[in-house]
């Protein structure tokens, strides 16, 4: 496996398996290991899931905070054996839900992923196989996540989709 400066992609739909993979996967590189979390915890039930996958995780891994700020916190980053980014989607919503101007933050997040010389997994989900949805923010949310996706994909020498908790390499 390639490890300095590889940029991986992990896609899939939800529930597919793709964190799992990507965790798997990081665990492959040497550490130190760093976890870039974007999930915040809004409810009791994403406090839940947010501490379950933090268990999942285990001791190996250094868990970093980004919910908005990822381009920021991965300049920051040094001497790191893997940084694994969950979840693009999350991080996403949580843009807009802040009302941060999408396009601007993707654009610094191509520009810090290109200057990183430690290997990056990012996860994201896969909505090109989706209906149009009827609502507007709804295809505001698809459209701008499938822009993401392939810029990101733009960068990577590896790129997986997981359906139903098999994997397909893409490249």
């Amino acid at each position: 496996m390639k490890h300095q400066g590889s940029k991986i992609l992990v896609l899939g739909g939800i529930k597919s398996g793709k964190s799992r993979f990507a965790l798997a996967l990081g665990e492959k590189f040497p550490p130190p290991r760093v976890f870039m979390a974007t999930a915040e915890p809004f409810n009791e039930e994403m406090a839940r899931k947010i501490e379950a996958h933090r268990r999942e995780r285990g001791p190996g891994w250094q868990t970093v905070e980004s919910p908005v700020d990822l381009p920021q916190k991965l300049k920051s980053l040094s001497s790191v054996g893997v940084c694994l980014i969950d979840c693009l989607t999350v991080w996403l919503g949580n843009l807009i839900y802040y009302q941060k101007n999408v396009d601007e933050y993707f654009l610094e997040f191509s520009k810090a992923l290109e200057k990183t010389s430690f290997p990056v997994i990012m996860v994201s989900n896969e909505v090109g196989l989706s209906p149009v949805s009827a609502d507007h923010q709804t295809r505001f949310f698809v459209e701008k996540l499938g822009v993401l996706n392939q810029e990101i994909a733009r960068h990577c020498d590896q790129i997986y989709l997981l359906i139903a908790g098999k994997t397909l390499k893409l490249v």
